[in-house]
């Protein structure tokens, strides 16, 4: 079985082809730059719509696969900025025609779950997601991923968008200020915003650009971010394990590229007798293999649609997916 994918929830617009052991035939992305300040949407889908032809093919051509080959077109469906899930969906709508194929739409938060799972091999993990729009803490329960924990207002990688951006950087913030943490040496003070299973970046963002405006560092204020606000996720992932009997972590999204991240929720998983996975940094950021393997699994449980009920899903929550594909 050969699945095509198409992920276009943010600024990333990738097309992924995988096979039925979730080996990944091919993987060609293209990311929207915006001139200045954070995404703009419609800009964003408009890039996406100028690249995603160019990048099925590359895809194909990769995989050696012919249209005819391929099984089904899965999309992202959601959650994510509309006109950009709008731009992906046209696509995987148009290839699902033209192909005679089946239509497969499938959720953006539960495909990083998934390609993480597979990747690790294990069965039953506990999945911190810490991307752009998205901040949680998933597990499976009774038929559905359920979030644990999760932000009450901005979501982890915005929140490094946007303190970058106030700083005097441009877009992406996340890469520029784990390098600029590097250098830094003096913890600042910062709120720590943990609510219970729950976590808020706001708070901190606004203490931050004042530090930075009385005159700290950048490199100080970057190390601070990252500590204060990785040791929050790192307490609610340590909370859910528990809560959860769970041994394993694994983690999911672009800000789970990070060093830092990885090292701390590592450390915290190891002194509990865990562990923890990462997936390689092309499929933890968002990518179309992620969204293959998902609806390769979703096809396999009889989870296609019709292009008429098609229609994206920008607010779809990650809890609120049927996962029927996994057994109790």
């Amino acid at each position: 079985m050969v699945i095509l994918g198409i992920e276009s929830t943010a600024h990333t617009a990738s097309v992924g082809i995988v096979g039925e052991q979730a080996e990944v035939l091919a993987l060609a992305s293209d990311f929207y730059q915006p001139p200045s300040g954070g995404i703009h949407p419609r800009e964003a889908a408009n890039h996406h719509v100028e690249v995603l032809p160019s990048l099925v093919g590359k895809a194909l051509e990769a995989a050696k696969v012919r249209p005819n080959e391929v099984d089904a077109v899965a999309f992202a469906q959601g959650p994510g900025l509309g006109p950009c899930l709008r731009a992906g969906a046209t696509v995987a709508r148009m290839l699902s025609l033209a192909w005679h194929r089946p239509l497969v739409p499938v959720n953006h938060c539960v495909a990083h779950v998934e390609i993480a799972r597979v990747l690790s091999g294990l069965d039953d993990p506990l999945l911190l997601y810490a991307s752009g729009g998205n901040t949680q803490v998933i597990a499976y329960a009774r038929g559905r991923y359920r979030v644990l924990g999760e932000t009450l207002d901005i979501g982890i990688g915005n929140f490094l968008d946007k303190l970058w951006i106030g700083l005097g950087g441009t877009f992406p913030g996340g890469p520029a200020i784990e390098a600029e943490a590097r250098q830094g040496t003096e913890l600042l003070t910062l709120p720590f915003s943990v609510h219970g299973m729950d976590v808020a970046f706001s708070g901190m963002l606004t203490a931050a650009l004042a530090l930075h405006a009385k005159g700290a560092k950048r490199p100080d204020l970057a190390y601070s971010v990252e500590v204060t606000a990785y040791s929050m996720l790192t307490e609610i992932t340590e909370r859910a394990l528990a809560h959860r009997g769970r041994e394993a972590v694994v983690l999911g999204g672009g800000v789970a590229c990070n060093g830092r991240l990885r090292e701390m929720v590592r450390a915290m998983a190891e002194s509990r007798g865990g562990s923890m996975f990462a997936p390689p940094k092309s499929l933890c950021v968002d990518n179309g293999a992620m969204i293959a393997w998902t609806g390769l699994l979703a096809f396999r449980a009889g989870g296609t649609t019709s292009v008429e009920a098609s229609a994206v899903q920008p607010r779809q929550r990650t809890d609120l997916v049927p996962t029927p594909w996994r057994a109790d």
